[in-house]
């Protein structure tokens, strides 16, 4: 049993052995419909409980087709409905009782210590959908798409223009383990969590954390950003806002990177604020792509647990 919370806690070769399993899934069902399910049905007779404290829209309906296309089946559950650690159940208790009635748990939670404290309690596996801090699945999504399009990630420039949120701290992780440089372009009050740099540095990442946009931008084999304003920030709005403008990735910022560079965002997006419509519509876009490869990169992640 293995859980999947954090990029850097995987080895190297897992990960790896992850991404290559996502492509090989993917190329064998070019041909198939969306809710056919794949040949081996590995996850016949497996159920998958998704549980959702924020909103979401890719990750619920990704990993649903995920478990679907391998051959489960998904319990979808609202904190609000079910006991979760609250009246007069303990977290310890509700985790027992969905080791007893399923056999892989993905909670999107607005605090990750939420993930750490379940993932103690539970006889099965958990997947961090999405915390405060990371969004490991996400970026394991765009390092597939980069190498669909691009080949290996390895010594390749990416750069990150925006907010220092989660998404950022676990395309720091992935700059360590699948060996790629990061510039990381944001004003001091985003600068991305300490902690995860500090880690990073350690383990001898290229990692480049500025305040010029253009400059790192420059020579990079992608851009990549994200929402300004996250979904859990309690922080005054408008300010924020004025303090990343500067950050919005448009053509000018486009303009310096590679000509064959590609554009990501994990989404949703707010448009006309962290990027304007003729990038996030452009030909170097992905977005698209990178939203599909969730369902790819996640059915591997539950095989990856199970196994």
């Amino acid at each position: 049993m293995k859980n999947f919370i954090n990029i850097s806690e995987i080895p190297k070769g897992e990960l790896k052995f992850i991404l290559d399993n996502a492509k090989s899934r993917k190329e064998k069902r070019s041909s198939l419909s969306k809710n056919t399910m794949d040949a081996d049905v590995p996850l016949d007779g497996k159920i998958l409980i998704m549980i959702f404290e924020k909103p979401s829209t890719r990750t619920r309906i990704s990993f649903d087709l995920a478990v679907k296309q391998l051959g489960g089946k998904s319990l979808i559950l609202n904190p609000d409905e079910i006991h979760y650690g609250s009246g007069n159940e303990s977290l310890h208790d509700t985790a027992k009782i969905l080791s007893q009635y399923a056999d892989i748990v993905m909670l999107r939670t607005h605090a990750h210590k939420n993930v750490e404290e379940f993932s103690k309690y539970l006889d099965i596996p958990i997947i961090n959908g999405l915390t405060d801090l990371s969004h490991p699945c996400q970026i394991m999504s765009d390092v597939m798409t980069f190498e669909e399009l691009k080949g290996p990630i390895k010594n390749k420039k990416i750069a990150y223009i925006g907010d220092g949120n989660n998404v950022v701290y676990s395309l720091i992780e992935a700059s360590v383990q699948f060996d790629f440089e990061l510039c990381i372009a944001c004003p001091k009050s985003c600068e991305p969590n300490k902690n995860i740099l500090k880690w990073a540095k350690k383990n001898n990442a290229n990692i480049s954390v500025i305040k010029d946009p253009l400059k790192a931008a420059n020579s990079a084999d992608c851009v990549m950003t994200d929402k300004w304003i996250s979904m859990s920030d309690k922080i005054n709005k408008k300010k924020k806002k004025k303090i990343l403008k500067p950050y919005q990735v448009n053509k000018q910022i486009m303009k310096q990177a590679n000509k064959d560079a590609i554009f990501m965002h994990c989404l949703p997006a707010s448009r006309g604020e962290e990027v304007i419509n003729e990038v996030i519509d452009g030909k170097q876009s992905v977005v698209w792509l990178e939203a599909l490869n969730r369902i790819h990169v996640q059915k591997s992640i539950i095989e990856w647990c199970l196994k």
